[in-house]
């Protein structure tokens, strides 16, 4: 199977199968030394949480980013 054959099985796969598979690629590509993937994760929602503190971004209403992300999984 070549990596092209991959791709395409893979992005023939449902929205959650695909998450699922780019979480477990991802956390195969970790150093046993750099961060983990969580750390990242956490380092990203620190900067984010920041950003909003200083007016450089807004909130959603977690209603409505839920609604879109079950819109988006059917």
């Amino acid at each position: 199977m070549t990596g092209k054959d991959v791709e395409s099985a893979a992005l023939s796969l449902s929205p959650r199968a695909r998450a699922r598979l780019a979480a477990r690629l991802l956390e195969s590509l970790e150093k046993p030394r750099g961060k983990g993937i969580l750390d990242l994760w956490a380092d990203e929602a620190e900067r984010r949480y920041k950003a909003y503190k200083q007016g450089h971004m807004t909130a959603i209403p977690a209603e409505e980013v839920f609604r879109e992300a079950r819109a988006k999984l059917r």
